[in-house]
């Protein structure tokens, strides 16, 4: 396919995915416990009108940002570690944000409480810096310490292999550490629930901004940094005949994996196959470089995340499903799909 034919493509398939966000957008307002109302209807009752504001509305377009970060984070480590499988939880930021979940729920010494807590539990908290810190504070440094501690192991960022070897590593053992600590307080492992199923309930509008806020600029880095990964794709050896200084890009590549990943684990816990699924999802619709492939899988990812958000609400209603749960069922079917068209 020649190059302008390619980009014309991702072209309309970027337009594709912003209106398909934003009809998902307007529906996921719509969509309650006791079914569909439309969105415009509820301006005229104040309660109604409240209820979309303030849970319906910023639980969307949360579960559209931090689909939209996994998505991100997905593309970027499929293209730097030259694997399809790779995913955003490939270097241990998974395991380093539950564990320090765990850790937490451990100091309060309270059950109950899913991921993006906070309130009088973390004002009686025993650590004063822990209570600052709050529950999503500390899913973003576990997980960013899980993959400073894969870095450390990996002796820096030059063997892609020793990476990958080392992120394995490091995500069984703070795992194991985790399952100790619920072993020890098994308060520990009720309140873990809504944190390792995935859970987008309790996102309010203070989550979204700070996940716009990374967003925005991890993009924008991405963006800038994808000659490098189209580099990459011809082999290491090419890509430094090429003149790229690869420790150092590579060291940013793995900031903005790790800091995209973070962010989006502290809000909703751990939700699988988004990160995984949505980059081969805009290959499998357009072929192109990684500048637009980057932009199309956080798009991607973000309709993903809004459209299981939103079936996780009607599908067993007025019940709810965990949205990770459903994200896991639909990933694992999408890619035997593939391993049997393919």
């Amino acid at each position: 396919m020649p190059a302008g034919c390619g980009h014309a493509r991702a072209a309309w398939l970027g337009a594709a995915l912003l209106a398909l966000g934003v009809l998902g957008l307007l529906l996921g307002a719509s969509v309650g416990s006791t079914g569909l109302g439309s969105v415009f209807k509820a301006r005229h009752d104040p309660v109604a009108w409240q209820i979309v504001w303030d849970i319906r509305l910023p639980r969307t377009l949360g579960a559209w940002l931090a689909g939209a970060l996994l998505g991100l984070a997905g593309a970027v480590a499929q293209g730097l570690f030259r694997n399809p499988l790779a995913d955003p939880y490939l270097l241990g930021s998974a395991s380093g944000a539950a564990l320090a979940m765990a850790l937490a729920f451990a100091v309060l010494g309270v059950s109950g409480l899913v991921a993006g807590g906070s309130g009088a539990a973390l004002a009686q908290a025993a650590s004063p810096w822990l209570a600052r810190l709050g529950l999503t504070g500390a899913a973003f440094v576990g997980a960013l310490a899980g993959v400073l501690l894969t870095l450390v192991l990996a002796q820096g960022v030059q063997q892609t292999m020793r990476l990958l070897l080392a992120g394995v590593v490091v995500g069984y053992v703070l795992g194991a550490v985790r399952d100790l600590v619920q072993l020890a307080q098994p308060d520990v492992l009720q309140a873990m629930q809504g944190f390792t199923l995935g859970i987008t309930g309790f996102i309010g509008w203070g989550a979204c901004g700070v996940m716009a806020a990374m967003l925005a600029p991890l993009l924008l880095a991405a963006w800038l940094l994808a000659r490098v990964l189209d580099a990459l794709t011809l082999g290491e050896a090419t890509a430094q005949s090429l003149g790229l200084p690869l420790a150092p890009l590579r060291a940013l590549l793995i900031a903005v994996l790790a800091l995209a990943t973070g962010t989006a684990v502290a809000q909703t816990g751990l939700i699988g196959f988004v990160g995984l699924v949505a980059p081969h999802l805009v290959r499998g619709l357009a072929r192109s470089t990684h500048g637009p492939l980057l932009v199309l899988s956080a798009l991607a990812g973000g309709l993903l995340l809004m459209a299981a958000d939103i079936a996780a609400r009607v599908l067993i209603a007025p019940q709810e499903l965990p949205v990770g749960v459903l994200t896991a069922v639909l990933g694992g079917v999408y890619l035997l799909w593939l391993m049997k068209r393919r």
